[in-house]
């Protein structure tokens, strides 16, 4: 039992090794271990795309706050190709991943493509309720104006 503590311990502390998507970090104060974390990630497939992701890192806790906040943004081109790899289903897909405690919560980002708006949603979530809630955050990047632009008016 005592080896499985060690063990847990030791992946989370691999867990909270610095990210080198960290964007910013900023401290809640001088008497507390929280800081609030942004993280900047790609969209692996629409690489046009540019998400910030804000959280709170529980430095000393083994359960990081489900709260956080997303803003995704075009920062390159988007085109065809790219929408045409992605999954188009109501659900999407999951396009990032980060684990907040050693017992199985973790924030995860999931792409959505609105095709009725001609849009890519960027839906944020905690996999874990937490007071009564699954926080959840959200963004959207319209296609308007895009190299996709016209890939998106043929879809209908």
């Amino acid at each position: 039992m005592k080896s499985l503590k060690v063990m847990g311990l030791l992946g989370f502390l691999a867990l909270q090794v610095g990210c080198s998507d960290d964007a910013a970090s900023v401290s809640l104060g001088l008497f507390t271990t929280k800081d609030i974390k942004v993280n900047s990630q790609q969209d692996p497939l629409v690489e046009g795309v540019t998400c910030h992701i804000s959280h709170i890192e529980a430095n000393l806790d083994f359960s990081d706050p489900s709260d956080m906040s997303i803003a995704c943004r075009q920062t390159g081109p988007i085109t065809a190709d790219q929408l045409q790899a992605i999954d188009r289903s109501k659900s999407g897909e999951v396009v990032f991943k980060s684990s907040k405690s050693i017992l199985f919560k973790s924030l995860k980002v999931r792409r959505i493509y609105d095709a009725q708006t001609r849009t890519l949603l960027y839906l944020s979530y905690s996999t874990k309720e937490s007071t009564g809630s699954h926080h959840h955050a959200l963004s959207t990047v319209p296609l308007y104006n895009t190299q996709a632009w016209q890939w998106a008016l043929q879809q209908q």
